[in-house]
């Protein structure tokens, strides 16, 4: 992993404008006494944005960062349904619990809520059944993982179909659901009327909340697909 692996995110964003947690240094975060290592399992946020273009952003623990796609119709609990998820820069381990409004002009602006939360078992294994390290299945383009979150359960894959090392396209990803017992045919919410797993508020309450406080009606960003 890059020594400094939040580089990307800190250059895009001003802090002295957002709210965004700016992170440290991976291995030195303030989240590590809650770490994977302490807990067992790593955590995974699912935040819904709700910038230029809704979106979900869906975020896993791994090597003291949170790996993040945006998934453009958001996770699904329908087997059949394959979610387009496009890479992002990797975002500090407190941007968990990151909910609020990313004021205008600044990158990714919009409101944010954290949709679900949890941990996840990754279950990625080779051809001889032996365990896989999780950083090293994403890199290789093909991770399976077990989800235990408020709302979502059970196992997911994710898959890249195109770009990777060496490739000059642009890397994307398949989400998609593994047929277990968690698995419906209900797809995914609709994000105006999803509710937070942190607050229970919607995007709107969350928006009215913070324009209330600050005049920040959280729209219009430089860049909807992240944050």
């Amino acid at each position: 992993m890059s020594k400094e692996p939040l580089r990307t995110y800190q250059s895009k964003r001003h802090f002295d404008r957002t709210s965004e947690p700016r992170g440290g240094d991976a291995a030195n975060s303030s989240d590590a006494s809650e770490s994977s290592d302490s807990a067992g399992k790593p955590r995974f946020v699912v935040q819904i944005h709700d910038a230029s273009t809704m979106h979900f952003d869906f975020r896993l623990e791994v090597d003291g960062v949170l790996k993040s796609w945006s998934v453009p119709k958001g996770p699904s609990t329908d087997p059949k349904d394959k979610r387009l998820a496009m890479p992002t820069e990797d975002h500090p381990l407190d941007y968990r619990d990151f909910e609020g409004v990313i004021p205008k002009g600044e990158y990714g602006g919009g409101t944010v809520i954290v949709w679900d939360q949890g941990r996840y078992r990754p279950m990625s294994h080779d051809r001889k059944g032996r365990a896989v390290p999780f950083a090293e299945s994403l890199e290789k383009g093909h991770a399976t993982f077990w989800m235990e979150g408020k709302k979502l359960h059970g196992g997911y894959a994710l898959t890249r179909f195109r770009g990777g090392p060496g490739s000059d396209e642009r890397e994307s990803w398949l989400l998609v659901k593994a047929d277990d017992a968690h698995a419906d045919g209900h797809g995914t919410p609709d994000p105006r009327r999803a509710r937070s797993a942190l607050s229970g508020h919607t995007l709107k309450q969350v928006a009215e909340d913070v324009a209330a406080e600050t005049g920040e009606d959280g729209k219009d960003g430089k860049d909807g697909k992240d944050g």
